[in-house]
């Protein structure tokens, strides 16, 4: 199982929903509140994927979005955080690599991307 994990800062209720829509097929998310934990599933490549949603990540700001599936529509965090900007414009984080929970995250630095572009910035 491949997972992929992305912070949305100041997620806007239905906006996960909507982005997904063109990225996965048989999209099943609502998302229509994000206060509480929101689990959802879609297809990709005919495979299944699990979607959650983890809200308060890092402080109230943040919430967790983990895509989980044998087959996924991008191939690292970055690229995930890469479209999620595009179609929410909000500030999106991720973490800089090939992490894994338990490990340590290089330096403390993730990726920021938001108005002013892409930095690897420590998270405070």
């Amino acid at each position: 199982m491949n997972d992929l994990e992305i912070y949305v800062r100041d997620l806007k209720a239905g906006a996960v929903s909507e982005w997904l829509e063109g990225q996965v097929d048989q999209l099943e998310l609502d998302d229509s509140q994000v206060e509480t934990v929101v689990k959802g599933s879609a297809r990709f490549e005919g495979a299944r994927l699990r979607i959650t949603l983890y809200p308060g990540a890092f402080g109230k700001r943040f919430t967790s979005l983990v895509i989980e599936g044998a087959a996924l529509p991008w191939a690292s965090d970055l690229e995930c955080a890469r479209s999620a900007w595009r179609a929410m414009a909000t500030e999106i984080r991720c973490s800089p690599g090939e992490w894994r929970e338990g490990d340590p995250v290089e330096d403390g630095q993730w990726w920021r991307l938001d108005h002013r572009g892409e930095h690897k910035v420590v998270w405070n």
